[in-house]
């Protein structure tokens, strides 16, 4: 039985609720990272993607008055934005679990932890990865 700390990311890259969303946006781009686990003291208490931005609506801005509201959106807090609530697995969930939790609630990654502490993640790619290894 494969489990989720096996295939697991460990030590991803984590933001706080107070860390601006114009840096978490340069933090994604730079480290090709779709999801960015946000902690309060050390302990999970959301997580931001890719889709969160989108939602945004962040479009190219042509006039001052553009700029200004789209500047005014990027020094927002990443906790502004967050998904809160958050699904998460332990170190020994097991892989069908976590197919399951990624299919059955339509997301692309689950954090991993431990006495509510982050210790990696796992997303659908790295699910596939495992799959994929396996047909050979």
């Amino acid at each position: 039985m494969t489990t989720a700390e096996e295939i697991m990311t460990e030590n991803p890259t984590t933001v706080s609720e107070d860390t601006t969303l114009r840096d978490a946006l340069e933090l994604m781009q730079d480290g090709s990272i779709r999801h960015l686990p946000v902690l309060r003291e050390g302990l999970l208490v959301g997580m931001i993607s890719d889709r969160d931005v989108q939602s945004l609506g962040l479009r190219l801005v042509t006039d001052l008055e553009s700029l200004e509201r789209v500047d005014a959106r990027l020094s927002a807090t990443v906790g502004t934005v967050m998904s809160g609530n958050i699904l998460s697995v332990s170190r020994i969930a097991d892989l069908g679990e976590v197919i399951d939790l990624l299919v059955e609630e339509k997301i692309g990654a689950l954090p991993v932890v431990d006495d509510g502490k982050l210790v990696g993640i796992l997303s659908y790619v790295d699910v596939l990865r495992v799959l994929r290894d396996t047909l050979d």
